[in-house]
This record gives structure tokens, sequence and C-alpha cells, in this order.
């Protein structure tokens, strides 16, 4: 009996840490970097796919976990006191930044990102590296990678895309309007991670400008063939 207890109580610990490593991320996204964030919806069991499903009404959500619901994405924050009533009453919701949103007094935005599937992700992070591009953060989870870049206008990313001969639908922009999780989240596309992590330190992250890492991007889709939007 008292074997069992011991490993409730660490199971337990270990419950808890998570969801102080979500409050604590959430913090420094939204005060120290000055990201304004807001709790997802979150995940619940009963799915097919891997047990869980979208806590969302939608039965066929194809983000599911990780996007708005309640509160919408107007309602993303930098205060931190907002942040911790989100987090103390719902411990668990994963992290949502609100891409390309104004980030409260700091006068800037938040960064916006460039996501693709996984395996062209991969070849996609190579391309850049050999060609030294100056990276910041980039995130992934099971299915998809995203990289963070400088805050873009529509009209700036409609230049950088009419310039391209072929745009594969599974490319995706990420920008005002728009939203991502971050690590740690737990979404219905697995545990959300750093890919590439920030440098430590309480500044915000550099990020590169969206033109440094278009051409790379394009690129490895159309190798590996991944043309078709994925849902």
């Amino acid at each position: 009996m008292r074997e069992i207890l011991g490993r409730r109580r660490r199971l337990l610990s270990r419950r808890d840490n998570g969801k102080s490593d979500l409050l604590s991320a959430a913090l420094t996204f939204a005060t120290a970097w000055q990201w304004p964030v807001l709790p997802g919806i979150g995940l619940e069991a009963g799915g097919r796919r891997d047990g869980v499903r979208c806590a969302c009404p939608d039965p066929e959500c194809t983000v599911p976990g990780a996007h708005p619901f309640d509160p919408g994405l107007l309602a993303a924050t930098t205060d931190e006191r907002m942040v911790r009533w989100w987090w103390t009453k719902r411990p668990s919701a994963p992290v949502v930044l609100a891409t390309g949103a104004p980030s409260g007094s700091s006068g800037g935005r938040a960064p916006c990102a460039v996501s693709l599937p996984a395996v062209a992700g991969a070849r996609a992070l190579a391309a850049l590296e050999r060609a030294d591009v100056r990276l910041g953060p980039v995130i992934a989870n099971r299915e998809r990678l995203f990289i963070l870049v400088a805050p873009y206008s529509m009209e700036q990313l409609g230049e950088l895309l009419y310039a391209q001969d072929f745009v594969p639908g599974s490319l995706r922009f990420h920008g005002e309007g728009g939203y991502i999780a971050l690590p740690p989240s737990a979404t219905g596309a697995g545990q959300v991670r750093w890919e590439r992590a920030p440098l430590p330190g309480s500044s915000a992250p550099w990020a590169p400008d969206v033109e440094a890492v278009v051409d790379a991007v394009v690129d490895a889709l159309t190798r590996t063939g991944v043309s078709a939007p994925e849902l």
C-alpha cells in the first residue's frame, strides 16, 4: 500500500509540474517577450486519434486542441494578471500565440510563422543552414514544423508568393489574425516542442524576415512532392 501511494504522489507531482510548466511558459511569452497569448481549447478523451479529440463542438476540427475558442483570438494579451488567471482556471490549456498581433505597450508585434509538413520541414531547415541563413526559434509537433519569422504584411506576402513559379498547397502562413500553439502545449498533433530553441535571455527572440525562408521552404516542398493541403 505504501508503494502504491508513493507511486501516486510521483505521478501527481509530474502532472502538477506539467501544468506549472504551461503557466511558466505563458508568463515568459507574455511578460518577458511581449508575445500576446491566450489559452487554447485543449483536448478531451474519446477520439479515434490517440484516444483524444478536440474539446470544441466541431467533430471534424482540423487543429484539435490547438486553437482559441473561449476566449476568442482577439482576447490575446501580454497582461500578467490575465495570463495567471487563465492558467489558474485551466492549468492544462495549450498556450496559443496570436501571430502578428500588436504587443501591448511595447509598440511591437508578435512574430508570424511559416509552416510545412514535418518531412519537408527537416529538408528546409537543412537547406537554410547550408545557405548560412540565420534562423530564430523553430517549433515542431508530430505533423508540422513552424519557422518563426518577423511580422509581415499581406501585401509583402502577396509579392513574395507571386514571384514563385509554384506554391504548394501544404505551405501555410500564420500572419496577423492567425495563431499557433507554443511549447510545451499538448495538442492533437502531439506535444509541441522547440526544434530550434530560443537563446537563453529575457528579451524576445529574434526572427528572420519571411523573404529569407520562403524560397527554401517552397523548394523543400517541391522536392518532397508534398503539394496537396494537409488537414
